[in-house]
């Protein structure tokens, strides 16, 4: 069961992420998240790579740890972008989800400095989905162009 969902995971973070060779760039257009290692092979591998990274749409829960891998000075957003957090959880063998404080913190201090304040200034990860968009996201990440 836990092989399938990592597959589906895997297959679906691979799906959400268009490389776009003329122009050395990785396109974030739609990623709901998932379970954090698929997320943290593929952008491990984004980084080396070289490759930009235009956030043009929703990245959501374990997609944001793009943000904790892949240097700032390569991350740009469009007008698209919303960059979606929540306290880190797990699920047990019954499908129920579960609280991993150690993790939420290990996570929140892997993100940059700004994304950090960003969400410290709204309350801090917990089980509500805090969105970073519009002004608040382009004063922390430029613009793509």
């Amino acid at each position: 069961m836990q092989r399938i969902t990592f597959l589906k995971t895997l297959m679906l973070a691979s799906a959400l992420l268009v490389a776009a060779p003329a122009a050395a760039e990785i396109r974030i257009i739609q990623s709901p998240g998932g379970q954090v290692g698929p997320f943290l092979d593929l952008f491990e591998k984004v980084r080396e790579s070289g490759e930009r990274v235009v956030i043009d749409g929703p990245c959501l829960s374990a997609c944001t740890l793009v943000l904790s891998i892949v240097p700032g000075e390569r991350i740009c957003v469009t007008k698209r972008a919303v960059l979606g957090f929540h306290a880190a959880r797990s699920v047990d063998r019954r499908g129920r989800f579960y609280a991993e404080p150690e993790a939420s913190v290990a996570v929140l201090a892997a993100y940059p400095g700004p994304v950090r304040d960003w969400i410290s200034r709204r309350g801090g990860l917990s089980s509500r989905l805090l969105l970073l968009k519009g002004r608040d996201l382009a004063a922390i990440y430029p613009r793509c162009r």
